[in-house]
């Protein structure tokens, strides 16, 4: 049987800008993301992922024809929706409020929209992505979540440190490979998961529920509070809290982050700081891409969402509720606007310009050659396609600067 997980175009916009370079499915949220959740509670030694046209090369789609499970890739799983999705019988579709959240047909369909012949209402617990602070929002009790499901595939490692000290030890993973030197972790409120390879350096205090995934670094001193979120081969310091960082990106010097989410290969120079808190206690409005507009979150923490491939320089002070989108660079100190358009270049004393695209693939190359990766056909193909839809979008009158 194949699964697919499968991006409606609503939900994948109501997600941007972490989803301008990525399927829904490939979000981060805990220690695992969306698709590899699914890969492991259904068993499945694939996945496969139905998105948005310029996003479809960077993914593999069924080739033959057999039974095939569709779930919505914004869904996360929980013990309840597993069983109900998996006594599905083809052509039944299991709804909340008029959304698919999960399928199973004879054979792969085509691509949106997803009909079932038979819909189900769904009655019990469901959470959905559906506006990119839910990421932080849920991130804590995802991490307990895939806390649950690593423990049995794991490969722990013993912590041989006398120096490290740890509270709650039944209530802390160290996989194999992974370094800690003269640290704290406390995980008597929550799990914490520490990734192969991973290190966590001198001085550095941890607080659970926490997950530091393969490769992946904190800096000397790194003060790392409750449900946060470092991906793989990130490298971190300073204060960190209730935030996801996905895969490579860097915040390795002192400024604090909070109620934030940051895209992969991205950098934010040192003391560079997110405000998470208006000086009124008032809830956080933030641009959203699917309504064209600001819209209020309901939240009183919210701090900086950044898409792919965004860097910000020394000494940056992001207003609460900002949003950057992809490949944006910011610089010159001081606090730039709260909507920052993707591939934007400049800052608030040096006014802004369009950052030219070979200069972009150039920059990006260059980080990822650090890390021993290069920038695919494909993903420079998804940056072009995103650079002149962005070009149209000015041109009438979207997401432009404010």
């Amino acid at each position: 049987m194949h699964i697919v997980l499968f991006d409606t175009p609503e939900a994948h916009r109501a997600l941007l800008p972490l989803t301008f370079t990525r399927a829904a499915a490939l979000l981060r949220v805990g220690a695992l993301t969306v698709a590899e959740k699914w890969r492991r509670l259904l068993a499945a030694e694939k996945l496969y992922i139905q998105t948005l046209p310029y996003l479809q090369s960077l993914y593999e789609v069924p080739s033959q024809l057999e039974e095939t499970l569709y779930i919505a890739g914004n869904l996360l799983p929980n013990a309840d929706l597993l069983q109900a999705i998996n006594t599905l019988a083809p052509g039944e579709g299991l709804m909340l409020d008029n959304k698919l959240l999960a399928m199973r047909a004879s054979k792969p369909l085509p691509a949106q929209p997803l009909e079932p012949s038979k819909s189900i209402e769904w009655k019990g617990d469901c959470k959905l992505l559906q506006m990119p602070s839910d990421i932080f929002r849920f991130n804590g009790e995802q991490i307990r979540f895939d806390f649950d499901l690593l423990v049995h595939t794991a490969q722990p490692a013993k912590i041989l440190d006398s120096h490290t000290v740890i509270y709650g030890k039944d209530n802390v993973l160290v996989e194999e490979g992974a370094q800690l030197r003269a640290c704290v972790i406390n995980a008597e409120n929550g799990p914490v998961y520490i990734g192969k390879g991973a290190q966590v350096q001198e001085m550095s205090v941890i607080h659970g529920a926490f997950a530091l995934c393969e490769g992946a670094v904190v800096n000397i001193g790194g003060k790392m509070r409750a449900d946060t979120t470092i991906g793989p081969y990130c490298k971190v310091g300073g204060e960190i809290s209730n935030s996801v960082f996905w895969g490579y990106s860097n915040k390795a010097h002192d400024g604090f982050v909070g109620n934030s989410v940051i895209g992969a290969w991205c950098n934010l120079g040192a003391d560079t700081n997110t405000s998470n808190l208006k000086n009124n206690y008032s809830t956080v409005r933030v641009w959203s891409y699917l309504h064209n507009d600001y819209v209020d979150t309901g939240l009183q923490f919210c701090g900086l969402t950044m898409g792919d491939h965004s860097k910000a320089g020394i000494n940056t002070m992001f207003n609460t509720g900002t949003v950057v989108g992809v490949a944006a660079n910011i610089f010159g100190g001081d606090f730039p606007p709260k909507h920052i358009p993707s591939f934007s270049w400049g800052g608030v004393h040096y006014g802004w310009q369009r950052y030219h695209l070979e200069e972009l693939f150039k920059t990006a190359s260059r980080m990822m050659q650090r890390r021993g990766k290069q920038l695919s056909r494909e993903e420079m193909q998804v940056l072009t396609y995103l650079y002149n839809q962005n070009e149209e979008e000015k041109q009438n009158g979207y997401s432009v600067v404010v």
